[in-house]
């Protein structure tokens, strides 16, 4: 009788470890080290995936993930635009406290971030966990020493060290070449999108019959303009859809030719035999560009935004020996929020600060409370925003925000006005509250320079 109830104790308080925090990391488990695939695209709008409520848009192999996993539908990018939220994905931080406010450039007048060089790197705890790390596609994170990808902590580049592409078949940008590989100038021929998908076929034969596990980051251009989709593509979804507008099917043919992509990619992890223990990430890093064609569904306004439309992504994380397939959650989720969850996974423990939290029991199933926390997303930009910052700041349904940096701030509660519609009173508490944790971000991010 004693032994059984002894027995039921240790049961007792095993489950209710379980409930209070989740599950233990890997690195405590007989299950293996996932390998990893991050698939980050560029500025692909919120209703620009049929499982997302697009109608006129066919994307079957990205729908797939989606249903072969775990969907966040209140998943965020750190930014509006690409280089902060590629800083905030890279190292967990926010991107003004990684250097990285605005959009790092070709030409110094213009550039408005510098990665911080002294900050640990996605890739490098990757390796500290015993894995093999490797980039395909675009940086954007510098383009020079010490912030170029193999010196950041990948064993592997195959890419575009740029911002974006002038031309999806030259690959040029103000008329210089920045494809790499490693740190090799190299002249490769083809649609970027299908190089990109290529190149990152070709590392996962590469590592079929490893034992060691993988990090793949899989960064691709696409759907950023200029819009550049194969022609044939263009013409499949006008004679499918005819009454679109030349701009909106040119974007919708540049997502299908990008789901395509992505679909070999996947499959090719699955004739490789690596489908079962790889963990997939899908999201993308700021809203669609509208001027472009894009679709933001319901969601106000589009990237460069601080609106829903301009920072809600669609994004899914896929492993089938880890996540329910199906599954879904409204826990609030942010770029910056894969680091530490991926730390988590991999075992590679954290000891110096991050500003994301980790996902692991959200992706386990278990109980996790994640949107009481107060976020803040921040974008420096020359031109028309004269070199300053603008800002929005969430916590829970209050989200304040700011779209230039010359409007004054507007409160909206999302439970009540998910189109962000119609503003609550600047003499309001939570106004004064989240403006006064604002300020005190905008103090520490200070000590943090942004130009080399």
């Amino acid at each position: 009788m004693l032994k059984t109830f002894k027995i039921l104790l240790l049961l007792t308080c095993i489950s209710s470890f379980s409930l209070l925090y989740g599950n233990p990391p890997l690195s405590g488990k007989s299950t293996p080290q996932p390998n990893i695939v991050l698939i980050m695209v560029d500025d692909l709008g919120y209703g620009d995936l049929s499982v997302t409520g697009g109608e006129d848009i066919h994307t079957p192999h990205i729908d797939e993930l989606f249903e072969n996993g775990m969907t966040f539908t209140n998943f965020y990018a750190n930014s509006t635009v690409c280089s902060p939220t590629r800083a905030s994905l890279l190292t967990g931080r926010y991107p003004d406290l990684a250097g990285v406010p605005g959009v790092i450039r070709t030409h110094e007048n213009n550039s408005w971030g510098y990665f911080n060089e002294n900050l640990p790197t996605l890739p490098q705890m990757m390796k500290k966990a015993g894995y093999r790390t490797a980039m395909v596609g675009k940086w954007h994170l510098g383009l020079e020493s010490p912030n170029l990808p193999n010196e950041r902590g990948f064993d592997f580049f195959h890419g575009f060290l740029g911002d974006m592409m002038d031309d999806y078949e030259t690959h040029l940008r103000h008329g210089i070449n920045y494809m790499r590989m490693n740190e090799k100038e190299i002249e490769p021929e083809g649609h970027a999108t299908d190089l990109f998908s290529d190149w990152a076929i070709d590392y996962i034969k590469l590592q079929q019959s490893s034992n060691t596990p993988f990090f793949l980051y899989l960064a691709y251009n696409a759907p950023h303009f200029p819009i550049q989709p194969p022609e044939e593509w263009v013409e499949k979804v006008k004679n499918r859809e005819p009454e679109l507008s030349d701009l909106r099917a040119k974007n919708v043919a540049f997502v299908e030719h990008l789901d395509d992509g992505i679909g070999r990619v996947v499959k090719a992890l699955d004739e490789f035999k690596l489908t079962k223990n790889t963990l997939i990430i899908f999201t993308s890093d700021n809203g669609g560009h509208l001027p472009s064609g894009a679709s933001n569904g319901n969601l106000r306004g589009g990237k460069q935004d601080m609106y829903e439309g301009g920072i809600k992504v669609p994004t899914c994380f896929v492993w089938k020996d880890g996540i329910k397939p199906g599954t879904k959650t409204e826990n609030l989720g942010l770029t910056m929020d894969i680091f530490p969850t991926l730390c988590e996974i991999t075992g590679s423990k954290i000891n110096h600060e991050t500003n994301g939290i980790s996902l692991y029991r959200t992706l386990m199933g278990n109980s996790q409370v994640t949107d009481n926390r107060v976020v803040y997303f921040m974008r420096r930009e020359g031109g028309k925003y004269g070199g300053l910052c603008y800002y929005a700041v969430r916590q829970g349904q209050y989200k304040l925000v700011q779209n230039t940096p010359f409007e004054p701030f507007q409160l909206f509660n999302l439970d009540t006005d998910s189109r962000e519609q119609i503003p609550l009173l600047p003499s309001s508490e939570k106004f004064t509250e989240l403006r006064y944790r604002l300020s005190q971000h905008i103090r520490e991010a200070g000590k943090i320079p942004w130009q080399k």
